[in-house]
Formats: C-alpha cells, structure tokens, sequence
C-alpha cells in the first residue's frame, strides 16, 4: 500500500509542548494540527474509525517534504511533530517506521508538507 497526504505545515517544537507543574502536555495549537491531520486523512480516504492503512505490526518508510514558509525551524523537529501526529492516524504507532527520508524545502508563503508512507520491504 502507498499513501501520498498533504499536510499543513507542522507548528515549532516550542510551541508544540508546554509544561505547567512539572507536567508536559500538548498545546492548543498541537491539538488543531493533529485536529487538522485527521480530517485531511479522512478526507483523503485514508482512515476510518475502526481501519488504520497501517496496522500495528506493518513495517513502514516514510518520505517527508517540509515545504517550510520561512527560513526557521529544523527539520528533525517538524519531523517529530508530524510523526506523533500521525500515530493512530495512518499508523498504529510511530515505532514501525523503519526508514525515514526527509528533506526540506524553502517555499515562501506557500508551507506544506508532503507525505509518502508505504510498506517497508521485507529482506
């Protein structure tokens, strides 16, 4: 199975996460993006509410394209946004991502982010 997505662009690390009496937890902006991921992959027809394109026990790699809309941020922390966000959506959880290419792009005013997500060859 393929699954091509387009994505907005993922929030910062820094504003993701927020921490009150020694607790972390996700932000209200964290909780729109993962909001909005859902909806696009619905949308998509890639998930419903009792299918996931991957289920647990399926090997995935998967391809990122952050199409960043000013030149701030790095990309392994996007990367790690996007790939939470997506736990329950695509995939039963991050952990059967077994490849990963990522590369980033400068694209001023028009942020997004490309995925490809398929099963990850068996050797």
């Amino acid at each position: 199975m393929i699954v091509k997505l387009e994505l907005p662009e993922p929030p910062s690390a820094n504003r993701y996460w927020r921490m009150a009496r020694g607790r972390l937890y996700a932000s209200s902006e964290a909780k729109a993006y993962k909001a909005e991921v859902v909806a696009r992959a619905i949308r998509a027809g890639y998930r419903t509410a009792t299918d996931l394109p991957f289920p647990k026990g399926i090997s995935i790699v998967v391809r990122v394209e952050w199409h960043r809309s000013r030149r701030a941020g790095d990309l392994d922390n996007r990367l790690k946004i996007v790939m939470d966000a997506l736990n329950g959506v695509l995939w039963a959880d991050d952990m059967q991502v077994v490849e990963i290419h990522a590369y980033r792009y400068d694209a001023p005013k028009a942020g997004a982010l490309h995925l490809l997500v398929e099963d990850a060859p068996t050797l």
